[in-house]
């Protein structure tokens, strides 16, 4: 185990920015691998391959972005979240390794019989229709099928980001878009 170099988070960030930070990039590192390793055993999915995937992604961002460090909150604090973020990420692509990502526009969730009245349930059962009448009239090929990916399937945005060769804010301007048109088709709130 790595003997702690820095007494304080001032100390850590001071040495990262100074003119020799091997020894605190190794402490940082050892940081990001212990909130990565938290964060995949949170998941389920205790794997340490890839949680030293993790921390040194975490630890790349961390590094690229030291300068915009405000000390709004505990620099531990700002660092684990780029932990996190890469474990999560690992995590599901992981999960969804070998997993076909199929657009089926066709196949459409079922209501689900909440003991709704008659009535009831057939204004959901038409407000269904529309709303799939809408998403083959009113969207893009592209808006369809990131709508259907993200919103009916469950496709972990960064996975579908991955599979189509597109970022993530990408795909959340296109749902974004694909929304605000079905609101709009079938007369919905905003």
């Amino acid at each position: 185990m790595l003997a702690v170099m820095a007494a304080t988070e001032d100390d850590l960030l001071t040495a990262l920015r100074g003119p020799r930070p091997d020894a605190a990039i190794a402490e940082l590192h050892a940081l990001l691998l212990r909130a990565a390793r938290f964060e995949l055993a949170r998941r389920g999915s205790p794997d340490d391959d890839l949680a030293f995937e993790a921390a040194d992604d975490a630890l790349m961002a961390v590094l690229g972005k030291l300068d915009e460090f405000r000390g709004a909150s505990r620099f531990t604090t700002w660092v684990y979240k780029f932990a996190l973020l890469e474990a999560g990420v690992k995590a599901r692509r992981r999960a969804w390794r070998g997993r076909e990502v199929a657009i089926d526009e066709e196949r459409w969730p079922e209501i689900p019989d909440t003991g709704l009245s008659a009535h009831e349930r057939l204004e959901q059962e038409e407000l269904l229709l529309a709303l799939q009448r809408a998403v083959r009239t009113e969207l893009t090929p592209r808006q369809r099928e990131v709508f259907v990916a993200l919103a009916l399937d469950g496709v972990p945005i960064d996975v579908l980001a991955e599979r189509l060769g597109s970022t993530r804010g990408a795909l959340y301007k296109t749902l974004h878009d694909a929304r605000r048109k079905l609101r709009d088709a079938t007369g919905g709130e905003r």
